[in-house]
């Protein structure tokens, strides 16, 4: 039988000690420990976690601010003086209908104010009948129906508007008005059943001006706005 010398065996005692100490340190594996720290999926982990919390959590509506009141009427305050009637008129047309621009209402009325003009000359009553208000609509067809019958045509070509400015604005009893004076130019001439020309010249290009005031429910979901009174300014 071969003994171990003096030094092995010291050795061999002091191993199995540490052994036993480290093992009471540490404990044992059990198969719950936590896996090591990963800081890429902590991160995952993280959103994960913050999305279940966030689907706990109820946004409330924020209130608006000064600064945002300023952005929605910095718009409105680049074509009308703050602190006027027309400035507050447009205002309260945007509180009533958020999604009110000025720049583009303009934009669209001069297109409305071409087919207008135009449909009117051709005596073009479907596109009258979606543009005008019922009373706009009544005097225009009237006015046409009398052409008709004493067999006179307008001959018409529009140039184009040179200025269209909104000078008033209001909200009446929930429906929006918006007064525009528009300066255009327009080639027209009205000629009788024997194609004599009996008023205009169809020659020259005439300065038009009119006073116009379009209008529409702010509570409607149809955007489409209306005619509905006219003024030739001299």
């Amino acid at each position: 039988m071969e003994f171990f010398d003096f030094g092995t065996l010291f050795f061999l005692i002091a191993a199995v000690v540490i052994f036993f100490q480290l093992r009471n340190v540490l404990g044992r594996r059990t198969g719950n420990e936590r896996p090591p720290f990963d800081p890429y999926t902590a991160a995952r982990t993280g959103d994960k976690d913050a999305a279940q919390k966030s689907e706990n959590v109820v946004s409330l509506p924020r209130k608006r601010g000064p600064a945002d009141n300023d952005d929605a009427y910095a718009a409105i305050d680049a074509v009308a003086k703050p602190d006027t009637d027309l400035n507050r008129g447009l205002r309260a047309i945007k509180d009533a209908d958020a999604s009110f621009e000025p720049k583009s209402f303009v934009d669209g009325a001069k297109m409305a104010y071409e087919m207008i003009v135009m449909a009117y000359a051709d005596g073009d009553r479907k596109t009258l009948k979606n543009l005008l208000s019922r009373e706009v609509y009544d005097g225009f067809v009237a006015a046409i129906s009398d052409r008709e019958a004493r067999s006179e045509k307008i001959q018409s070509s529009f140039v184009g508007i040179d200025k269209a400015d909104i000078v008033a604005a209001e909200v009446k009893n929930g429906e929006a008005h918006i007064t525009l004076r528009i300066i255009s130019e327009l080639i027209s001439a009205t000629r009788d059943k024997a194609g004599e020309v009996i008023d205009g010249d169809p020659e020259t290009v005439a300065e038009v001006k009119d006073v116009w005031t379009f209008a529409r429910d702010a509570r409607s979901r149809d955007p489409n706005w209306k005619l509905v009174a006219t003024e030739e300014e001299e």
